[in-house]
């Protein structure tokens, strides 16, 4: 065993080599490297998990991308368009592109006695994956679309069923505004009910046949109001929407779902800022207090500097032994933070003990995402930037006199 690693191990494992002032000192320096790993921890995992859940339901319900006319300021009345065969299966070929699939929509009111409320009603195609709705559906059931016949039932929030007074498999009248006039009245049987907690969403949108879109539009049959296009994991959407735009006919645009929802997004980006912010903040707080600490362990190891030195020990040697000391301790504030920080993530994520209110924040429930390389990243990062501050602390045993030092109380 080294010269430096020997020395280093006595002062750690000797229960006396600590006196009265350095001990505490550095079991606050431990402790504080703990909670501040524990503190980023939770910051990354629910800001990224908050984040990601936000995204996955606007992309789930809209898609990564969407295939429209070109329009300035897109709105929730449509303009068909229809996509050839030979340009879908080019689209369906790219292997960065998942699954694309055809909606359209249409703007009416959804009226119960004296009660109206002003919604979209979405139009499903018939072969359109419902594996989203299937997952935020809290009553009911998902109607099934076929590619004959006109289906009735529709799927609205819950929180639509409570403003009406609406129950399930009721039948409720929805009535379209056309120009010059008479509004057209529908009537649709209320099949199941969903939340997702995202306000825009569920008081916005009711789900229902594509087929009675075509017919209020009065769109032919090969005809939709836009495509949905879901990609891959990891898959940019604003390069991927700029390749599909060279590919469209000169009237059709594609807009990826930031463009779509462009102010959500950018309070989106405002996460990474802040848990920026935190980071730093703790990482220099954690090595302020580490530098603290070195700075007592050196001045009560004075005495034990002089002899070293006076035994020949070079400076470098000395520094090593507690740039030593404070890598463990610094390893060890690392796990105890690691141990907190996924124990009470792992809990939240299997219990969601701690609520958020969806009105403010999309989500009923602080979502989690625990990714290996961004906590890994946040380890590494803690203890290079701790070490190199540390020697700035550490060369304060070059200062040291060995005449002086021996004699130093």
């Amino acid at each position: 065993m080294k010269f430096e690693f020997f020395i280093a191990r006595r002062i750690l494992k000797n229960p006396s080599a600590a006196r009265k002032v350095a001990k505490p000192v550095l079991n606050i320096s431990v402790w504080a490297i703990a909670l501040g790993l524990l503190i980023m921890i939770l910051a990354v995992s629910t800001g990224n998990g908050l984040r990601k859940a936000i995204q996955n339901k606007v992309t789930g319900f809209g898609g990564d991308i969407q295939i429209l006319n070109y329009r300035p300021n897109p709105t929730y009345e449509q303009v068909p368009l229809a996509l050839s065969d030979s340009l879908l299966q080019a689209l369906n070929a790219d292997p960065r592109i998942n699954y694309i699939q055809a909606f359209g929509q249409r703007a009416g009111i959804l009226k119960k006695d004296d009660l109206f409320e002003g919604v979209v009603l979405k139009g499903l195609s018939a072969d359109y994956k419902l594996d989203f709705f299937q997952e935020f559906l809290i009553e009911g059931k998902i109607p099934s679309f076929s590619r004959e016949g006109y289906q009735d039932s529709v799927l609205i929030s819950d929180k639509l069923a409570r403003k009406l007074k609406l129950e399930l498999n009721q039948k409720v009248e929805m009535f379209f505004v056309r120009n010059n006039q008479a509004p057209l009245r529908r009537r649709f049987i209320i099949a199941g009910l969903f939340r997702t907690d995202f306000e825009e969403l569920d008081e916005t949108f009711i789900l229902g046949d594509l087929k009675h879109v075509r017919r209020l539009a009065k769109w032919e049959d090969f005809e939709v109001g836009a495509y949905e296009v879901h990609l891959k994991e990891n898959e940019d959407p604003e390069n991927v929407a700029s390749d599909i735009r060279y590919l469209l006919p000169f009237e059709y645009d594609a807009l990826s779902a930031r463009r779509l929802n462009l102010q959500l997004f950018q309070w989106l980006d405002l996460f990474d800022l802040n848990i920026l912010i935190i980071i730093v903040i703790i990482i220099l707080v954690a090595t302020i207090n580490m530098s603290i600490a070195l700075l007592i362990l050196i001045m009560e190891r004075t005495s034990m500097i002089g002899l070293l030195k006076a035994l020949g020990a070079k400076d470098f040697s000395i520094q090593k032994i507690f740039l030593l000391n404070a890598t463990y301790l610094i390893g060890k504030g690392l796990l105890w933070g690691n141990l907190l920080g996924f124990g009470l993530t792992f809990l939240q994520k299997q219990f969601g003990f701690i609520k958020l209110d969806p009105e403010t924040y999309y989500v009923s429930v602080v979502s989690i995402d625990l990714s290996p390389l961004p906590i890994l990243g946040l380890n590494i990062i803690t203890l290079f930037i701790a070490l190199v501050c540390l020697l700035i602390p550490s060369y304060l045993v070059s200062r040291v006199s060995p005449n002086k030092a021996i004699r130093f109380d």
